[in-house]
């Protein structure tokens, strides 16, 4: 805080953001300040301050320089990015859909009819999270066997029930999993939340978790030791759960198409091409918006619940 003497003889003040230790001089017995001391100076200054002796604060725009520095960094990573796509389209993902991909879908085309792996996708989804194993192999294969529109279908009554086994197989060990909860305050305190407060804030806490990047089949298990309700945790769930299943169908069908590329020795066309990037950089941004935007809200919701405690 800096003061200064006005023209009718009060005492003004300045909220300063440095931290100032002024020394007041009072032989005439007014209230003028002497020189002052600066003891940190905030990253971006954009104020310049007269010694108060009468004289009037000016400011000045802040520099440039940390907001062209943002630019360069932003610049050097869409660069390094781009590259990287490049090096993995052209070398690194031909060979290894020659190697791995290719195989596995020719193999599965001669093997299987597409009822059966349509029930095999159904019940992978619906049992391996029981199972502590992950889903996300076999929501790939419905992007890539049947799309969108019965891919999405198939995954989300699938999850329906990948998600309720783990909650009712979890009250069996109730005690066991809030005994593990308690080892792990900081953690267990996010799953919590889901258990506190009405039905609305219940699901909003559940869908919240759900799009967070917090462990899938982890949370299966610890939700009914957080005494959330079942007509919330599922249709939370359910809801949250949207965008990764459409992230998962997505990134079958890119899997497919540049597997049948690779296969018939063909360039992918420049409209596919860039309905391809397109597709992947709107993909990986919502993604990480709803990622960032969960754990914003799941922070305000700790923030509001703890307030409410105090």
């Amino acid at each position: 805080m800096t003061y200064y003497e006005t023209d009718n003889g009060r005492r003004g003040e300045v909220v300063a953001e440095d931290i100032e230790v002024g020394i007041r001089c009072d032989d005439d017995g007014g209230d003028h300040n002497g020189d002052y001391v600066r003891l940190r100076q905030s990253p971006c200054d954009c104020q310049h301050e007269v010694s108060s002796e009468g004289g009037d604060s000016s400011s000045q725009p802040c520099s440039p320089a940390r907001s062209l520095w943002l630019w360069v960094r932003l610049v050097v990573l869409f660069v390094f990015l781009v590259s990287l796509a490049v090096v993995f389209f052209k070398w690194v993902g031909p060979f290894f859909m020659n190697k791995e991909i290719i195989p596995i879908i020719n193999w599965e085309a001669e093997t299987f009819s597409t009822p059966v792996l349509a029930v095999f996708v159904f019940a992978s989804v619906a049992l391996f999270p029981s199972l502590l194993l992950p889903s996300s192999p076999s929501m790939w294969l419905a992007g890539m066997t049947f799309g969108y529109g019965f891919g999405f279908l198939l995954i989300i009554s699938a999850v329906t029930i990948g998600v309720s086994l783990p909650y009712f197989i979890g009250s069996l060990f109730y005690r066991k999993i809030q005994g593990w909860l308690e080892k792990y305050p900081k953690r267990a305190s996010v799953l919590r939340l889901a258990g506190e407060g009405n039905w609305t804030h219940q699901f909003r806490a559940v869908a919240l978790i759900r799009i967070s990047p917090f462990p899938y089949i982890i949370y299966n298990y610890c939700a009914v030791a957080t005494n959330v309700r079942y007509g919330p945790y599922i249709l939370g769930s359910l809801v949250g759960m949207v965008p990764e299943i459409f992230v998962t169908i997505y990134t079958g069908i890119l899997i497919r198409t540049l597997a049948d590329a690779s296969q018939n020795q063909q360039f992918l066309s420049a409209p596919q091409i860039v309905f391809t990037v397109i597709g992947f950089c709107v993909t990986a941004a919502t993604t990480v918006f709803f990622t960032v935007y969960a754990k914003r809200k799941l922070k305000e919701l700790q923030i509001d619940d703890d307030q409410l405690l105090q």
